[in-house]
């Protein structure tokens, strides 16, 4: 795989290309850039598979290099240094990134991801959501990547009315009445998402707190959901969910 290493800082550079030349023994480094002036014309003439892209550098961004260019035709690991609620956006948006210092097992992981998805050639672009993502971050205008069986499905978060636990995977509730299966477990989307507005109220479900229409009282409780669906409250996660809705 032939890959460009985009970064401002000549250190940072030569340590990943260190990294990439022990431990990647896929990916040939073909060109390294510290602006994206350069970076523009390096994709133009390399045409890499991939490229390990800096988030802030001079004469611009890594999302303003992005916008200069007509199509995204190669996948892309950020490097950065953004704190937690952009990380979020980044699991979101399925992107791939490494966040400073950069760990070598981390590293492995990325670029096998990158290798895994050329390979399955799936048409969709990651970094196009993630830009998406970050202009809205913490907000239920952000979109979510829900891998399938035979691809990707991208849903925006206030599509979402709620989630169910189904053993080793999650079904989604959508607002236009589709059901995707996702092969994750509900902790994974529960940690992704409660900072947008989803709240863990059982074992079994995560909610959209949008969507709630009614709360009836009891032992945990009962919340009634703008589609009609009654979801129990466990004892245990009511004062959670009485206070995340004030």
């Amino acid at each position: 795989m032939k890959s460009i290493i985009i970064d401002d800082e000549q250190d940072s550079r030569e340590t990943l290309q260190n990294y990439v030349a022990k431990y990647c023994p896929d990916v040939s480094i073909v060109a390294e850039c510290a602006n994206i002036i350069e970076a523009e014309k390096a994709l133009s003439a390399h045409q890499p598979d991939f490229v390990f892209l800096d988030i802030e550098m001079p004469y611009g961004n890594a999302f303003d290099l992005l916008d200069k260019l007509k199509k995204i035709d190669f996948e892309i690991i950020f490097v950065t240094a953004f704190n937690q609620y952009a990380v979020q956006a980044f699991n979101l948006s399925a992107a791939h990134y490494l966040q400073k210092p950069v760990d070598i097992d981390e590293l492995v992981q990325a670029v096998d991801k990158v290798k895994k998805r050329l390979e399955a050639n799936h048409d969709i672009n990651h970094s196009k959501i993630l830009m998406d993502n970050l202009s809205a971050l913490n907000t239920q205008h952000q979109k979510v990547v829900l891998p399938l069986m035979d691809g990707f499905m991208v849903v925006k978060l206030q599509e979402i009315v709620y989630c169910e636990a189904q053993d080793n995977f999650t079904c989604f509730y959508l607002t236009d009445g589709q059901k995707p299966l996702i092969c994750r477990k509900l902790k994974f989307y529960e940690n992704t998402l409660s900072q947008h507005g989803f709240c863990r109220v059982h074992r079994s479900f995560m909610i959209n707190l949008e969507y709630v229409k009614r709360y009836i009282k009891g032992k945990g409780g009962t919340v009634i959901m703008t589609n009609g669906k009654e979801i129990q409250v466990a004892n245990a996660r009511k004062q959670d969910f009485l206070g995340r809705m004030g």
